[in-house]
């Protein structure tokens, strides 16, 4: 299908691809958010897969949802290979019909499955397509969408991208605008943590993360005989359990499945210990965490890429999964988190690589891709 070039019409209509996983929702959330704050005009459509986590967190953000199919694209000969095109063109089809009941003005692409076929019917309509990577590795939707669009941004600078811009990772404003040293001792006391001892914060990630859990649960002794008090986010249904099945107790050490807001939990931790996802490690960065990555230990070693600058600048450690155990915990965590003044160094190595605002810089190169 071809058609006229699009005009832009006011109110601006602005439509937002993307989903799967909270890496891709939260920075298209931001972006949303930003775009509204800039022009409070501006019509809002998030579009996602029904089994995506945007099917919960977008409409819980305000924002309609509309879905398409899910299209995987096999990486190896299979029978889902020999029906790729027939799921596409489908898709393509689903996606058009969603910007032309929109009239949109642009299309915003964040990553993840959905992207691929409203890149493809954005073309065919000559809409701008404007696309935020967060990885340091390019998705296939992006490295697709990256042909058609002269509006490129990316989180890390070290992203491999044609005519991209290094913006970074669009944040919440809690997260964007917090202050850690003035918010940890309410942080602290909103999370049952101590404000007179040492906190390690660990979390897997949305899904939790099972060695994770297993390492910090065999430590506990010695981060307790060193005064240091653990928050563990287990992940929900990965709650640790003692021999007895009763869910694992010890000084000082407090385990929950999920905490909402991040935001606190990066204010009240002296050191978060966490996988390397994109979105956590430009957080970190944004706001001054001291952290240990623990790099997902599976896909194509994106993760300890995202983390690679911060570790390089003295920012945060870095251990493979394999190795992380009691024994790593004792003789890297604990001493760390025993000196104030490296954690401050820390501190202020990671806020001078992260970036604050790239939710006002996605939404301006959004407004920049409609009035060009």
């Amino acid at each position: 299908m071809t058609s006229t070039p699009h005009q832009p019409s006011a109110p601006l209509s602005v439509v937002l691809a993307g989903g799967g996983t909270a890496g891709h929702v939260s920075p298209l959330l931001a972006i949303a958010e930003a775009i509204k704050t800039k022009r409070p005009d501006a019509a809002l459509l998030a579009v996602g897969t029904p089994s995506g986590l945007e099917a919960r967190l977008v409409p819980a953000a305000g924002y309609e949802l509309a879905t398409i199919d899910r299209v995987p694209f096999p990486r190896r000969p299979s029978a889902d290979l020999l029906r790729l095109p027939g799921r596409l063109a489908g898709a393509i089809k689903q996606s058009g019909r969603i910007l032309d009941d929109a009239a949109a003005d642009v299309l915003v692409g964040v990553g993840g499955y959905v992207c691929t076929p409203m890149y493809l019917a954005a073309r065919q309509r000559r809409i701008p397509i404007v696309i935020h990577e967060a990885n340091i590795r390019p998705g296939l939707a992006n490295r697709v969408g990256a042909r058609f669009s002269s509006h490129v941004a990316v989180a890390f600078k070290e992203t491999r991208l044609k005519g991209a811009r290094h913006v970074g990772m669009p944040m919440r404003r809690a997260v964007s605008g917090l202050d850690r040293r003035t918010a940890a001792a309410a942080a602290k006391e909103s999370l049952g943590l101590r404000t007179d001892r040492p906190a390690l914060i660990v979390t897997g990630g949305s899904s939790g993360a099972l060695s994770i859990n297993k390492s910090i649960a065999a430590a506990l002794p010695a981060l307790a005989e060193a005064g240091i008090q653990t928050l563990h986010i287990t992940g929900t249904g990965k709650a640790v359990r003692d021999a007895e099945g009763g869910l694992l107790a010890a000084e000082g050490y407090r385990q929950v499945e999920y905490v909402d807001a991040m935001d606190t939990v990066y204010a009240a931790a002296d050191v978060l210990l966490a996988r390397a996802g994109a979105a956590t490690v430009s957080e970190v960065a944004a706001v001054g965490v001291p952290a240990v990555f623990v790099p997902l230990p599976v896909g194509n070693g994106e993760q300890a890429l995202n983390a690679a600058s911060l570790v390089a600048a003295g920012g945060a450690l870095l251990v493979d999964d394999k190795d992380l155990g009691p024994g790593w915990i004792l003789s890297h965590v604990v001493p760390l988190l025993s000196d104030p003044g490296r954690l401050e160094d820390m501190a202020r190595k990671s806020e001078a690589l992260g970036i604050r605002n790239a939710d006002q810089r996605m939404a301006d190169l959004v407004l920049e891709a409609v009035s060009a």
